[in-house]
């Protein structure tokens, strides 16, 4: 496929932090994809949840089946605007590599425990992933990424400071940048004032789109909600009647399909329409101009990213501040309360293969690093063992 002039080339690639021969059949950001996929992180996705404990019910979505579906929309998007759909699913595939067991519950509490360690950031542990703790390779720690690939994990979400710097992940001052995306960046520099390229972006857009879909549709079947209550909702209440009146009387399955299949639709429509306005009044001329511009080229149009905040509103207090899943947010944050401290107290305690790491740690901060990298790790079900294990209580 010939790519667009604004695409990452594959042969203009800024190479890997160790260098290596170029693959006879693929390309360099094949290679990076074939990696993150055979990488024991990516495994792990499938036992690390979203919003619901791993083992709540078969169903509902999972780090790994997430990251899939962020894969599927980043490749569509891509290779309708002419992209480098090798690179766009390779930071795709990557993007929640760093998350730790129990979602976002599990960061909140390893950012509150390493606060005095330097803080945590899970895209920036899955920097350290990939650069550091995947040891199955002669030649080096990590995967070997090229540079491209590990900017738009850094950078997906926009630059991490500067002037176009904003959001969660933005910092005022370099100084503060999380270690793990601090100590990478000192070893090979990924431009953190600048957006990444417009592969990375479109992989953001898919996250957004992923969720979106998939939280509406968990929170349905966990009965947090029903579809008369995203009736009343910008996007989903329009593809709910389109249905209806398409297939009156369709049972409730499908019903609820067809509707947030729409709302799917919808989401990937506008992104790529926005986009192709955007390049066409821009004009860039290569990825790196793409880098340069003042805000990101791939992003919902103002009237969706509206309606989208509308519904994130609604699920914030209806889905994700339900009493049920504050209670078992509670529990989990427990666990990994408990977890920490005691591997901090006794690193003997952690596994043979980490013993080594601990005998080279120089200080307390060092060790705390070490015991992060562990527990941020785990899948929810390891995380809930051990807890037993080594604290008496039962799952």
């Amino acid at each position: 496929m010939t790519l667009a002039p604004y695409a990452c080339q594959p042969g203009e690639s800024r190479g890997r932090l160790y260098p290596e021969a170029l693959s006879t059949f693929r390309s360099p950001f094949q290679r990076d994809r074939d990696r993150i996929i055979h990488s024991s992180a990516f495994r792990r996705l499938k036992h690390k949840t979203q919003v619901f404990v791993e083992h709540e019910g078969d169903y509902y979505r999972t780090r790994l089946t997430h990251t899939i579906e962020v894969a599927q929309v980043a490749r569509t998007i891509a290779g309708h605007l002419g992209l480098n759909v090798d690179l766009a699913e390779a930071v795709a595939l990557a993007h929640d590599l760093g998350h730790p067991p129990f979602g976002h519950t599990g960061e909140d509490a390893l950012a509150e425990l390493m606060a005095p360690y330097g803080g945590f950031d899970h895209n920036a542990q899955a920097l350290r992933i990939v650069t550091a703790l995947e040891r199955h390779y002669a030649g080096f720690d990590g995967l070997n990424l090229t540079w491209e690939t590990l900017e738009g994990i850094a950078k997906h979400n926009g630059p991490v400071w500067g002037p176009f710097a904003q959001g969660s992940h933005a910092v005022a001052d370099p100084a503060r940048m999380p270690y793990a995306l601090a100590e990478v960046n000192a070893a090979f520099d990924l431009e953190l004032t600048t957006f990444a390229s417009a592969e990375a972006q479109v992989a953001a857009v898919a996250d957004d789109v992923a969720y979106n879909h998939h939280d509406l549709h968990d929170g349905l079947r966990a009965g947090l909600f029903t579809e008369a209550d995203l009736a009343e909702l910008p996007v989903t209440g329009p593809a709910f009647a389109e249905v209806d009146r398409t297939w009156p009387g369709l049972d409730p399955a499908r019903r609820r399909h067809e509707a947030l299949r729409r709302v799917f639709g919808v989401m990937v429509e506008d992104v790529v329409t926005v986009a192709e306005q955007r390049l066409a009044a821009a004009r860039p001329a290569s990825a790196q101009a793409i880098r340069e511009m003042e805000g990101p080229i791939i992003r919902f149009s103002k009237p969706l990213f509206q309606n989208l905040k509308a519904i994130k509103s609604f699920l914030f207090e209806r889905m994700y501040r339900a009493p049920a899943v504050v209670a078992e947010r509670q529990r989990v944050t427990g666990i990994v309360r408990d977890l920490f401290p005691l591997y901090m107290a006794d690193p003997a305690l952690l596994p043979a293969e980490w013993r080594a790491d601990v005998a080279r740690a120089a200080d307390e901060t060092a060790l705390a690093r070490v015991v992060l990298d562990y527990v941020a790790g785990m899948t929810d079900r390891f995380a809930i063992q051990e807890h037993a294990r080594l604290c008496g209580t039962r799952r």
